[in-house]
């Protein structure tokens, strides 16, 4: 169920429309009535923002944005994002996505700064424009934002980008867990990017995730291959509830962008200094962006040939593929499908045998079973000091 401190779509963006079907009016009646709620909004006081969003990208950067602005503010708000370039089709699967994410407490729970707000297509996608809304923080909403501001104070760029570098250094090229990576600044055809963000909240994680596609599309492949960044505000620590909210928010980037096909153009990689695999949903199936369910290990070592480890490898010994994906901090990987298809060719996909009559679709088979043993041979407590080695480099 929906908090009741949410606040509904606003009533005179439907009453207008009446019973009337949106895709039954003329283009002139559509206007028309586009226009009329526009000036309701703006006699309410309502801002109108326009934004010259033209794709999907852009748009997603412009909306993101601008959630995150209203959610840093404390007091009830309203704007309305004029997105004229933009089809109204577009604006409703956000929308509707959106209204969707709010009744899933599995992730809510997690990213409670969400609960107080929505977003709706104005008349019912008469026009495109969406409004955002936020309701008044209560005492415990106020509470939990000054604990995320508190636990994240201080935190250093600079720091948090060395740290990051030590770990791509050691985990990416030292143990070749990535075959697309050269070096610390080199990966596929071209240039590392480290970016950063200092924020804590959902909004303002999804705003710099749709801001660095927005670059990655607007750069020669040649001049950024591939973008690492930052977001060490989001599930900062070692706390099993830091790992939930990174859990959740990093499931919320992964399906606005799977949500506007943005997976045919573009990989991402999940990091987190708890990670594992294990307590990420659904653990017995793919999730995107993350390591294949611990449990397919066994099956993916024989289907690559590796027998022997398949047959004596401990959970201990698994359970040392999430250090692959233990980063200092919160943290994605933004690759190229292009580029990646270019260095190495299609993902292969195989029918992977799980027994008991179980067959599942998997890809990267090589690369996952390369890493499964390097870092069982490596092992838990050397993979823990050079973690909290670079862990320590952020303070």
């Amino acid at each position: 169920m929906l908090s009741s401190a949410v606040m509904g779509p606003h009533p005179v963006l439907y009453a207008a429309t009446g019973e009337e079907a949106v895709e039954e009016m003329s283009e002139e009646r559509r206007q028309n009535l586009f226009q009329a709620l526009l000036r309701d909004l703006q006699i309410e006081n309502v801002p109108l923002l326009g934004c010259d969003a033209t794709q999907v990208h852009t748009m997603n950067a412009a909306l993101w944005t601008t959630m995150a602005e209203l959610s840093d503010q404390d007091e009830e708000q309203r704007a309305c994002m004029v997105l004229e370039s933009i089809p109204v089709g577009a604006l409703k699967s956000f929308c509707d996505d959106f209204t969707v994410l709010k009744t899933q407490n599995r992730l809510c729970d997690f990213m409670p700064e969400l609960k107080r707000i929505s977003v709706s297509v104005v008349g019912k996608g008469v026009g495109p424009a969406v409004l955002i809304e936020t309701t008044t923080r209560t005492a415990k909403e106020v509470d939990e934002k000054n604990q995320r501001n508190a636990d994240t104070a201080g935190i250093d760029e600079n720091k948090c980008i060395a740290a990051m570098k030590a770990f791509v250094d050691r985990v990416v090229v030292g143990y070749q867990a990535c075959p697309y990576t050269r070096d610390v600044n080199v990966a596929v055809l071209g240039p590392i990017g480290y970016r950063y963000s200092s924020t804590n909240d959902a909004c303002g994680a999804l705003a710099a995730f749709w801001s660095n596609i927005c670059e990655l599309l607007a750069t020669p492949g040649d001049q950024l291959s591939t973008t690492v960044l930052s977001l060490p505000g989001i599930g900062w620590g070692m706390s099993l509830e830091a790992h939930d909210r990174f859990v959740a928010v990093s499931e919320l980037i992964s399906r606005n962008l799977c949500l506007f096909r943005g997976d045919d153009v573009f990989s991402l990689v999940h990091f987190h200094p708890r990670y594992e695999r294990n307590l990420i949903h659904p653990v017995e199936k793919p999730a995107y962006g993350q390591l294949p369910p611990q449990s397919w290990l066994p099956a993916m070592l024989r289907l690559n040939g590796n027998t022997q480890e398949a047959d004596t490898f401990t959970e201990e010994d698994y359970f040392c593929s999430n250090f692959q994906r233990r980063a200092p901090h919160t943290a994605i990987n933004i690759l190229r499908v292009e580029q990646l298809e270019a260095a190495s060719g299609p993902q292969a996909i195989v029918d992977l045998d799980l027994g008991n009559g179980v067959v599942e679709k998997a890809s990267g088979i090589k690369t996952y079973s390369h890493n499964a043993i390097v870092f069982a041979k490596v092992g838990r407590e050397t993979l823990e000091e050079s973690l909290d080695a670079e862990i320590d480099m952020q303070y």
